[in-house]
Protein backbone atom coordinates (compact mmCIF):
# COMPACT_ATOMS: atom_id res chain seq x y z
CA UNK A 1 0.00 0.00 0.00
CA UNK A 2 1.35 3.36 -0.91
CA UNK A 3 0.92 4.80 2.57
CA UNK A 4 3.50 2.46 4.10
CA UNK A 5 6.79 4.03 5.14
CA UNK A 6 10.12 2.46 5.82
CA UNK A 7 9.46 2.02 9.54
CA UNK A 8 8.43 -1.65 10.03
CA UNK A 9 6.28 -0.57 12.97
CA UNK A 10 4.16 1.48 10.58
CA UNK A 11 2.41 -1.58 9.16
CA UNK A 12 2.15 -3.03 12.63
CA UNK A 13 0.43 0.12 13.83
CA UNK A 14 -2.10 -0.29 11.04
CA UNK A 15 -2.74 -3.98 11.57
CA UNK A 16 -4.98 -3.98 14.48
CA UNK A 17 -7.05 -1.37 12.92
CA UNK A 18 -7.79 -3.34 9.84
CA UNK A 19 -10.33 -5.76 11.22
CA UNK A 20 -13.14 -3.54 12.19
CA UNK A 21 -15.24 -1.95 9.69
CA UNK A 22 -17.94 0.34 9.88
CA UNK A 23 -17.54 1.15 13.47
CA UNK A 24 -20.35 3.16 12.09
CA UNK A 25 -21.82 4.19 15.28
CA UNK A 26 -20.33 7.52 15.12
CA UNK A 27 -21.30 10.87 13.61
CA UNK A 28 -24.34 11.92 11.75
CA UNK A 29 -24.87 15.06 9.81
CA UNK A 30 -28.36 14.19 8.59
CA UNK A 31 -31.28 15.52 10.54
CA UNK A 32 -29.36 17.85 12.83
CA UNK A 33 -32.09 20.48 12.51
CA UNK A 34 -34.24 19.82 15.56
CA UNK A 35 -37.22 21.46 13.86
CA UNK A 36 -37.33 18.75 11.20
CA UNK A 37 -37.90 15.03 11.43
CA UNK A 38 -34.91 13.33 9.74
CA UNK A 39 -35.76 10.93 6.96
CA UNK A 40 -33.92 8.35 4.87
CA UNK A 41 -33.77 8.03 1.07
CA UNK A 42 -34.78 4.37 0.42
CA UNK A 43 -33.06 4.14 -2.97
CA UNK A 44 -29.78 5.50 -1.61
CA UNK A 45 -30.07 3.26 1.46
CA UNK A 46 -30.49 0.21 -0.79
CA UNK A 47 -27.19 1.06 -2.49
CA UNK A 48 -25.59 1.48 0.92
CA UNK A 49 -26.84 -1.92 2.04
CA UNK A 50 -24.74 -3.61 -0.66
CA UNK A 51 -21.75 -1.45 0.25
CA UNK A 52 -22.13 -2.26 3.95
CA UNK A 53 -22.39 -5.99 3.34
CA UNK A 54 -20.08 -6.64 0.42
CA UNK A 55 -17.71 -3.74 -0.40
CA UNK A 56 -14.08 -4.06 0.67
CA UNK A 57 -12.96 -0.64 -0.63
CA UNK A 58 -10.00 -2.48 -2.13
CA UNK A 59 -8.68 -3.63 1.24
CA UNK A 60 -7.55 -6.95 -0.24
CA UNK A 61 -4.27 -5.10 -0.74
CA UNK A 62 -3.73 -5.27 2.99
CA UNK A 63 -5.43 -8.52 3.98
CA UNK A 64 -3.97 -10.52 1.10
CA UNK A 65 -0.76 -8.86 -0.02
CA UNK A 66 0.48 -7.79 3.43
CA UNK A 67 -1.09 -10.12 5.97
CA UNK A 68 -1.46 -13.13 3.64
CA UNK A 69 -4.74 -14.01 5.32
CA UNK A 70 -5.86 -15.96 2.26
CA UNK A 71 -3.09 -18.46 2.99
CA UNK A 72 -3.93 -18.59 6.70
CA UNK A 73 -7.62 -19.25 6.02
CA UNK A 74 -6.90 -21.87 3.37
CA UNK A 75 -4.51 -23.74 5.66
CA UNK A 76 -5.99 -23.37 9.14
CA UNK A 77 -9.58 -22.09 9.29
CA UNK A 78 -12.24 -24.78 9.13
CA UNK A 79 -15.87 -23.74 9.84
CA UNK A 80 -15.69 -24.75 13.49
CA UNK A 81 -12.59 -22.61 13.97
CA UNK A 82 -14.25 -19.73 12.13
CA UNK A 83 -17.36 -19.93 14.31
CA UNK A 84 -15.21 -20.16 17.45
CA UNK A 85 -13.65 -16.75 16.71
CA UNK A 86 -17.05 -15.20 16.04
CA UNK A 87 -17.32 -15.32 12.26
CA UNK A 88 -20.92 -15.74 11.09
CA UNK A 89 -22.54 -17.55 8.17
CA UNK A 90 -25.50 -16.14 6.24
CA UNK A 91 -28.00 -19.00 6.00
CA UNK A 92 -29.82 -17.27 3.15
CA UNK A 93 -26.68 -17.63 1.00
CA UNK A 94 -26.60 -21.43 1.41
CA UNK A 95 -28.10 -23.62 -1.35
CA UNK A 96 -30.51 -26.33 -0.23
CA UNK A 97 -27.97 -29.07 -0.89
CA UNK A 98 -25.44 -27.39 1.40
CA UNK A 99 -28.00 -27.01 4.15
CA UNK A 100 -28.89 -30.70 3.80
CA UNK A 101 -25.22 -31.70 3.77
CA UNK A 102 -24.50 -29.82 6.98
CA UNK A 103 -27.58 -31.32 8.62
CA UNK A 104 -26.80 -34.92 7.66
CA UNK A 105 -23.06 -34.61 8.26
CA UNK A 106 -22.00 -35.27 4.68
CA UNK A 107 -20.44 -31.79 4.59
CA UNK A 108 -17.69 -31.57 7.18
CA UNK A 109 -17.49 -28.57 9.48
CA UNK A 110 -13.92 -29.49 10.41
CA UNK A 111 -12.52 -29.26 6.88
CA UNK A 112 -10.89 -26.10 5.57
CA UNK A 113 -12.28 -27.02 2.15
CA UNK A 114 -15.76 -26.31 3.53
CA UNK A 115 -14.65 -22.82 4.57
CA UNK A 116 -13.37 -22.21 1.05
CA UNK A 117 -16.71 -23.39 -0.33
CA UNK A 118 -18.61 -21.03 1.99
CA UNK A 119 -16.43 -18.13 0.90
CA UNK A 120 -17.05 -19.05 -2.73
CA UNK A 121 -20.79 -18.77 -1.98
CA UNK A 122 -20.21 -15.33 -0.38
CA UNK A 123 -21.83 -16.75 2.75
CA UNK A 124 -19.32 -15.66 5.43
CA UNK A 125 -20.63 -12.39 6.87
CA UNK A 126 -18.16 -9.54 6.40
CA UNK A 127 -15.52 -11.55 4.50
CA UNK A 128 -15.16 -11.23 0.71
CA UNK A 129 -12.95 -13.69 -1.14
CA UNK A 130 -11.95 -14.55 -4.67
CA UNK A 131 -11.82 -18.33 -5.08
CA UNK A 132 -10.18 -19.79 -8.18
CA UNK A 133 -9.35 -23.28 -9.35
CA UNK A 134 -5.60 -23.70 -9.03
CA UNK A 135 -4.19 -27.09 -10.03
CA UNK A 136 -7.59 -28.68 -9.64
CA UNK A 137 -8.21 -27.26 -6.14
CA UNK A 138 -10.44 -24.35 -5.15
CA UNK A 139 -7.99 -21.79 -3.78
CA UNK A 140 -8.50 -18.43 -2.06
CA UNK A 141 -6.46 -16.01 -4.16
CA UNK A 142 -7.75 -12.73 -2.66
CA UNK A 143 -9.53 -11.92 0.60
CA UNK A 144 -10.80 -8.71 2.19
CA UNK A 145 -13.28 -7.55 4.81
CA UNK A 146 -16.41 -5.39 4.83
CA UNK A 147 -18.32 -3.26 7.35
CA UNK A 148 -20.50 -6.25 8.17
CA UNK A 149 -17.63 -8.15 9.78
CA UNK A 150 -17.92 -6.19 13.04
CA UNK A 151 -21.35 -4.61 12.69
CA UNK A 152 -23.55 -7.51 11.68
CA UNK A 153 -24.40 -10.80 13.29
CA UNK A 154 -26.97 -13.55 12.61
CA UNK A 155 -30.08 -14.76 14.43
CA UNK A 156 -28.72 -18.31 14.95
CA UNK A 157 -31.89 -19.69 13.35
CA UNK A 158 -29.97 -22.53 11.68
CA UNK A 159 -27.45 -23.19 14.41
CA UNK A 160 -25.18 -21.12 16.64
CA UNK A 161 -23.36 -18.69 14.33
CA UNK A 162 -25.44 -19.54 11.26
CA UNK A 163 -28.68 -17.77 10.45
CA UNK A 164 -30.28 -14.70 8.91
CA UNK A 165 -28.29 -11.47 8.93
CA UNK A 166 -28.89 -8.82 11.58
CA UNK A 167 -27.22 -5.73 10.14
CA UNK A 168 -26.22 -3.03 12.57
CA UNK A 169 -25.96 -5.41 15.53
CA UNK A 170 -22.50 -5.49 17.05
CA UNK A 171 -20.83 -8.85 16.57
CA UNK A 172 -20.16 -9.34 20.26
CA UNK A 173 -18.63 -12.80 19.79
CA UNK A 174 -16.16 -11.68 17.13
CA UNK A 175 -12.53 -11.93 18.20
CA UNK A 176 -10.71 -9.62 15.77
CA UNK A 177 -7.38 -10.02 17.50
CA UNK A 178 -7.46 -13.80 17.29
CA UNK A 179 -8.28 -13.56 13.58
CA UNK A 180 -5.43 -11.16 12.81
CA UNK A 181 -3.05 -13.26 14.88
CA UNK A 182 -3.50 -16.06 12.33
CA UNK A 183 -1.47 -14.04 9.84
CA UNK A 184 1.87 -15.65 8.99
CA UNK A 185 3.27 -12.18 8.34
CA UNK A 186 3.14 -10.98 11.95
CA UNK A 187 5.91 -11.22 14.55
CA UNK A 188 5.06 -12.97 17.82
CA UNK A 189 5.02 -9.79 19.93
CA UNK A 190 2.41 -8.24 17.65
CA UNK A 191 0.33 -11.42 17.70
CA UNK A 192 0.40 -11.23 21.49
CA UNK A 193 -1.20 -7.78 21.38
CA UNK A 194 -3.95 -8.97 19.08
CA UNK A 195 -4.55 -12.07 21.14
CA UNK A 196 -5.04 -9.96 24.28
CA UNK A 197 -8.24 -8.29 23.03
CA UNK A 198 -10.79 -11.03 23.45
CA UNK A 199 -14.30 -11.37 22.06
CA UNK A 200 -16.32 -8.29 21.19
CA UNK A 201 -13.38 -5.91 21.64
CA UNK A 202 -11.34 -3.84 19.21
CA UNK A 203 -9.02 -0.86 19.43
CA UNK A 204 -9.66 1.47 16.48
CA UNK A 205 -6.72 3.72 17.38
CA UNK A 206 -3.99 1.25 18.29
CA UNK A 207 -2.51 1.12 14.81
CA UNK A 208 -2.19 4.91 14.89
CA UNK A 209 -0.87 5.63 18.39
CA UNK A 210 0.39 2.18 19.52
CA UNK A 211 -1.57 2.42 22.79
CA UNK A 212 -3.38 -0.83 23.49
CA UNK A 213 -6.82 -0.32 25.05
CA UNK A 214 -9.49 -2.33 23.22
CA UNK A 215 -13.03 -0.96 23.17
CA UNK A 216 -16.38 -2.67 22.90
CA UNK A 217 -17.50 -3.10 19.29
CA UNK A 218 -20.57 -0.83 19.22
CA UNK A 219 -23.85 -1.36 17.38
CA UNK A 220 -24.59 0.59 14.20
CA UNK A 221 -28.34 0.98 14.58
CA UNK A 222 -30.69 3.65 15.89
CA UNK A 223 -28.48 6.48 14.59
CA UNK A 224 -31.03 8.57 12.70
CA UNK A 225 -31.33 11.97 14.31
CA UNK A 226 -28.26 11.53 16.53
CA UNK A 227 -25.17 13.66 16.02
CA UNK A 228 -21.72 12.65 17.25
CA UNK A 229 -22.20 8.94 17.00
CA UNK A 230 -18.76 7.78 18.17
CA UNK A 231 -18.11 7.44 21.90
CA UNK A 232 -15.84 10.49 21.74
CA UNK A 233 -17.90 12.50 19.26
CA UNK A 234 -15.20 12.93 16.62
CA UNK A 235 -16.39 14.46 13.36
CA UNK A 236 -19.76 15.95 12.52
CA UNK A 237 -21.40 13.12 10.58
CA UNK A 238 -21.29 9.37 10.24
CA UNK A 239 -19.28 9.49 7.01
CA UNK A 240 -16.35 10.94 8.98
CA UNK A 241 -16.00 7.72 10.95
CA UNK A 242 -16.81 5.54 7.97
CA UNK A 243 -13.88 7.11 6.12
CA UNK A 244 -11.62 6.70 9.15
CA UNK A 245 -12.47 3.01 9.47
CA UNK A 246 -12.42 2.24 5.76
CA UNK A 247 -8.99 3.78 5.25
CA UNK A 248 -7.09 3.47 8.54
CA UNK A 249 -8.66 0.30 9.92
CA UNK A 250 -9.74 -1.83 6.97
CA UNK A 251 -6.94 -0.75 4.65
CA UNK A 252 -9.32 0.47 1.93
CA UNK A 253 -8.02 2.62 -0.91
CA UNK A 254 -8.53 6.28 -0.07
CA UNK A 255 -7.37 9.02 2.28
CA UNK A 256 -8.09 10.13 5.83
CA UNK A 257 -6.55 13.13 7.58
CA UNK A 258 -7.20 14.41 11.09
CA UNK A 259 -4.82 17.13 12.30
CA UNK A 260 -6.23 16.97 15.84
CA UNK A 261 -4.81 13.47 16.29
CA UNK A 262 -1.99 13.68 13.76
CA UNK A 263 -3.45 10.89 11.62
CA UNK A 264 -2.75 11.13 7.89
CA UNK A 265 -3.14 7.97 5.81
CA UNK A 266 -3.41 7.45 2.07
CA UNK A 267 -3.73 3.98 0.59
CA UNK A 268 -3.26 3.54 -3.15
CA UNK A 269 -4.01 6.09 -5.85
CA UNK A 270 -7.52 4.87 -6.73
CA UNK A 271 -9.99 6.27 -4.19
CA UNK A 272 -12.54 3.50 -3.60
CA UNK A 273 -14.06 5.09 -0.51
CA UNK A 274 -15.28 8.66 -1.05
CA UNK A 275 -17.99 8.04 -3.65
CA UNK A 276 -19.58 5.33 -1.49
CA UNK A 277 -19.84 7.28 1.77
CA UNK A 278 -23.24 8.96 1.14
CA UNK A 279 -25.02 5.68 0.38
CA UNK A 280 -23.24 3.83 3.20
CA UNK A 281 -24.29 6.49 5.69
CA UNK A 282 -27.87 6.41 4.43
CA UNK A 283 -28.14 2.66 4.98
CA UNK A 284 -26.73 2.89 8.47
CA UNK A 285 -29.22 5.63 9.31
CA UNK A 286 -32.05 3.41 8.06
CA UNK A 287 -31.35 0.64 10.59
CA UNK A 288 -33.68 0.88 13.59
CA UNK A 289 -32.66 -0.16 17.08
CA UNK A 290 -34.20 -3.56 17.89
CA UNK A 291 -37.16 -3.68 20.25
CA UNK A 292 -36.67 -5.77 23.39
CA UNK A 293 -37.87 -9.38 23.12
CA UNK A 294 -41.34 -10.14 24.46
CA UNK A 295 -41.38 -10.92 28.18
CA UNK A 296 -37.73 -9.91 28.55
CA UNK A 297 -38.50 -7.36 31.28
CA UNK A 298 -41.03 -6.75 34.02
CA UNK A 299 -43.38 -4.08 32.69
CA UNK A 300 -44.64 -2.91 36.09
CA UNK A 301 -41.10 -2.64 37.46
CA UNK A 302 -40.01 -0.85 34.28
CA UNK A 303 -42.72 1.76 34.79
CA UNK A 304 -41.44 2.39 38.29
CA UNK A 305 -37.89 2.41 36.94
CA UNK A 306 -38.82 5.14 34.50
CA UNK A 307 -39.61 7.39 37.45
CA UNK A 308 -36.21 6.56 38.95
CA UNK A 309 -34.54 7.29 35.59
CA UNK A 310 -36.15 10.74 35.43
CA UNK A 311 -35.85 11.42 39.13
CA UNK A 312 -33.58 10.00 41.82
CA UNK A 313 -31.28 8.29 39.33
CA UNK A 314 -30.63 11.59 37.52
CA UNK A 315 -30.16 9.59 34.28
CA UNK A 316 -32.28 11.95 32.19
CA UNK A 317 -29.91 14.80 32.99
CA UNK A 318 -27.71 13.55 30.11
CA UNK A 319 -29.73 10.69 28.57
CA UNK A 320 -32.38 13.16 27.47
CA UNK A 321 -35.07 13.34 24.79
CA UNK A 322 -36.51 10.52 22.72
CA UNK A 323 -32.99 9.46 21.67
CA UNK A 324 -31.83 9.35 25.30
CA UNK A 325 -28.73 11.46 24.62
CA UNK A 326 -27.62 15.07 24.77
CA UNK A 327 -24.93 14.38 22.15
CA UNK A 328 -26.57 16.73 19.67
CA UNK A 329 -25.90 19.63 22.03
CA UNK A 330 -22.68 18.89 23.88
CA UNK A 331 -19.87 16.52 24.84
CA UNK A 332 -18.60 15.76 28.34
CA UNK A 333 -15.21 16.01 30.00
CA UNK A 334 -13.78 12.65 31.17
CA UNK A 335 -14.17 13.86 34.76
CA UNK A 336 -17.95 13.80 34.27
CA UNK A 337 -18.23 10.16 33.20
CA UNK A 338 -18.22 6.98 35.29
CA UNK A 339 -16.53 4.72 32.72
CA UNK A 340 -13.02 5.89 33.57
CA UNK A 341 -10.40 5.04 34.68
CA UNK A 342 -9.87 2.49 31.93
CA UNK A 343 -9.33 -1.17 32.86
CA UNK A 344 -5.82 -2.53 33.38
CA UNK A 345 -4.24 0.92 33.68
CA UNK A 346 -4.83 1.76 30.00
CA UNK A 347 -4.70 5.42 28.95
CA UNK A 348 -7.92 7.41 28.79
CA UNK A 349 -9.67 6.63 25.51
CA UNK A 350 -10.82 10.25 25.26
CA UNK A 351 -7.21 11.42 25.50
CA UNK A 352 -6.48 9.53 22.28
CA UNK A 353 -9.38 11.11 20.37
CA UNK A 354 -9.86 14.33 18.44
CA UNK A 355 -12.29 15.87 20.98
CA UNK A 356 -10.68 14.62 24.23
CA UNK A 357 -14.27 14.24 25.49
CA UNK A 358 -17.13 11.72 25.56
CA UNK A 359 -20.62 11.84 24.15
CA UNK A 360 -23.64 10.51 26.06
CA UNK A 361 -24.53 7.11 24.60
CA UNK A 362 -28.08 6.71 23.22
CA UNK A 363 -29.98 3.94 24.96
CA UNK A 364 -32.36 2.42 22.42
CA UNK A 365 -31.60 -1.28 22.01
CA UNK A 366 -29.52 -1.25 25.18
CA UNK A 367 -30.67 -4.76 26.08
CA UNK A 368 -28.82 -6.18 23.06
CA UNK A 369 -25.21 -5.06 23.37
CA UNK A 370 -23.63 -5.94 26.70
CA UNK A 371 -21.02 -5.32 28.06
CA UNK A 372 -21.49 -1.61 28.68
CA UNK A 373 -19.53 1.65 28.59
CA UNK A 374 -17.04 2.28 25.80
CA UNK A 375 -14.52 -0.06 27.43
CA UNK A 376 -16.90 -2.83 28.49
CA UNK A 377 -16.13 -2.28 32.16
CA UNK A 378 -19.75 -3.00 33.18
CA UNK A 379 -20.70 -6.56 32.19
CA UNK A 380 -24.43 -6.17 32.91
CA UNK A 381 -27.08 -3.47 33.30
CA UNK A 382 -27.07 -4.23 37.04
CA UNK A 383 -23.37 -3.35 37.04
CA UNK A 384 -24.09 -0.15 35.10
CA UNK A 385 -26.63 1.00 37.69
CA UNK A 386 -24.36 0.02 40.57
CA UNK A 387 -21.46 1.96 39.03
CA UNK A 388 -23.55 5.11 38.65
CA UNK A 389 -25.01 4.79 42.12
CA UNK A 390 -21.56 4.45 43.68
CA UNK A 391 -19.61 7.02 41.68
CA UNK A 392 -22.37 9.63 41.58
CA UNK A 393 -23.37 9.03 45.23
CA UNK A 394 -27.03 8.67 44.25
CA UNK A 395 -28.11 6.71 47.31
CA UNK A 396 -30.59 4.51 45.43
CA UNK A 397 -32.34 1.75 47.32
CA UNK A 398 -32.09 -1.89 46.22
CA UNK A 399 -35.66 -1.75 44.89
CA UNK A 400 -34.95 1.42 42.92
CA UNK A 401 -31.90 -0.18 41.35
CA UNK A 402 -33.85 -3.28 40.32
CA UNK A 403 -36.67 -1.19 38.84
CA UNK A 404 -34.20 1.00 36.97
CA UNK A 405 -32.58 -2.07 35.41
CA UNK A 406 -35.99 -3.28 34.22
CA UNK A 407 -36.62 0.11 32.61
CA UNK A 408 -33.28 0.03 30.82
CA UNK A 409 -34.14 -3.44 29.50
CA UNK A 410 -37.35 -2.02 28.03
CA UNK A 411 -35.72 0.65 25.86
Amino acid sequence: MSCSNQDPRSDIRRLLGYVSLALPMMLLGCGSDAAKTPTVDPALAAQGKDIFRFDTFGDETFWTDTLMMNQAIQAHVDPMTALSVGLKVDADALPAEVVAGVQDGSISLTSTATTVALLKLNAVVGVAATVENVGGTDTITRVGITCALCHSTVDNSFTDGIGKRLDGWANDTLNPGAIIALSPALPEDVKAVYSSWGKGKYDPRFNQDMKNAPQVIPPAYGLLGINRITSTGDGDKISYWNRYVAVTQMGGHGSFMEPRTGVSVTNGTDDQVSSKLPALQEYQLSIDAPAPPADSFNAAAAERGKAVFNGAGKCATCHSGDKFTDANEKLHDPSEVVSEPEPNGAPSYASRSATKQYRTAPLRGLWQHAPYFHNGSAPTLDAVVETYDTRKSLGLTADQKMDLVEYLKSL
